[in-house]
C-alpha cells in the first residue's frame, strides 16, 4: 500500500565536460525518451542493489533542453516515490541516495546508448569515463512530504524557457538584454536574431510529449491496481486531458502565480 508517499526530487543532467555530446539531442529529439529510460533504469538498478529486491518506483519526468541562458543544456528532473514496490507488492522506503554512484552508473547508460546508435565511438567511452569528472551530474537531495512542498517542486521541474521580467529590449541597437543566475547577477547580451533563434530552438517536436511516466505512476500500472483495489496512488492528470474552467484557473494561478479570471486594469472578476 502507498498513501501519499514522500519524493526524492532529483535532477540528472550532463555537465560542462560533455558539452560534446548535447548536439546529438538538438538534431535528434527522440533521443530525449532514451535518455529518460537510461535515467530510469539507472535509479531501478541504484534502489535494486540498496535493497536487494526489484523494485518499482513512481516516476514522473520533466524533460528540459535549456539552462539558464536559453542555452543548450539536456537534463532531466525527476519526482520519485522515496522506494518502491517489490514484486509482492510490498513497498520499501529509501531515505538516501548515493549520489556520485548513480551518475556513475548514469553516465554509463547514457554511453552505452550513444555507441549502441553508433553516434559515439567506444574509444569516445573509455577517454570520457577515464575524465576525472565525466560531466554527468546527480542532485538528490530536494524532498517533499507536503503536497504545497511538492507542488513547489513541480513548479519548477516545468518551468518556461524564461522569464519575462529579466528581459530587456534594446530597440535603438536592436539587442537583447538577458539577466540570468541567481539574484540575476549574470547579464547577457544579443542580438535580438540570436535571441529568437536560442527561445525557438527550444520549441519541442511536433507531438514530443516533454512530461513523462513511469512505474507506479504509469498508465497501465494505475489501470492494474485500480482493478484490483490492492493501492492507492496519488492521481495525476494526463496530459491532454480536459480541465474543468475553475482547475484550469486554479492551475494558472499555482503555475504562473498570475489570477486569469481578473481584470489586469479594475481587479475585478471575469464570469462564466
Amino acid at each position: 500500500m502507498i498513501d501519499d508517499p514522500v519524493h526524492h526530487g532529483i535532477g540528472c543532467k550532463e555537465g560542462d565536460d560533455t558539452k560534446m555530446l548535447r548536439i546529438f539531442f538538438k538534431f535528434k529529439r527522440r533521443l530525449f525518451g532514451d535518455l529518460c529510460r537510461c535515467a530510469l533504469r539507472s535509479l531501478t538498478r541504484t534502489f535494486e542493489v540498496m535493497t536487494e529486491s526489484s523494485l518499482t518506483p513512481g516516476v514522473i519526468v520533466a524533460i528540459q533542453t535549456f539552462g539558464d541562458r536559453i542555452n543548450l543544456h539536456p537534463h532531466l528532473h525527476f519526482l520519485v516515490t522515496e522506494g518502491g514496490v517489490d514484486g509482492a507488492d510490498v513497498f520499501h522506503k529509501i531515505l538516501r541516495i548515493d549520489d556520485s554512484r548513480l551518475a556513475e552508473i548514469f553516465a554509463r547508460e547514457v554511453l552505452a546508448d550513444l555507441v549502441r546508435k553508433e553516434l559515439l565511438s567506444p574509444e569516445w567511452v573509455e577517454r570520457i569515463l577515464s575524465w576525472r569528472h565525466t560531466g554527468f551530474n546527480v542532485h538528490s537531495l530536494v524532498r517533499t512530504k507536503t503536497k504545497p512542498e511538492a507542488e513547489r517542486v513541480g513548479k519548477y521541474m516545468i518551468r518556461p524557457v524564461l522569464a519575462l521580467e529579466r528581459l530587456t529590449f534594446l530597440e535603438p541597437a536592436g539587442k537583447v538584454d538577458y539577466r540570468w543566475g541567481r539574484d540575476t547577477a549574470g547579464l547577457e547580451t544579443m542580438d535580438y536574431l540570436e535571441f529568437i533563434a536560442r527561445v525557438t530552438s527550444h520549441i519541442p517536436d511536433k507531438g514530443q510529449v516533454m512530461v513523462r511516466y513511469y512505474g507506479l505512476y504509469a498508465n497501465a500500472h494505475r489501470g492494474k491496481m485500480r482493478k484490483k483495489e490492492q493501492a492507492r496512488l496519488i492521481i495525476i492528470e494526463e496530459e491532454g486531458a480536459k480541465i474543468p474552467r475553475r482547475g484550469w484557473a486554479e492551475i494558472r494561478r499555482k503555475v504562473y502565480e498570475v489570477d486569469p479570471m481578473a481584470c489586469p486594469k479594475c481587479g475585478g472578476k471575469y464570469f462564466s
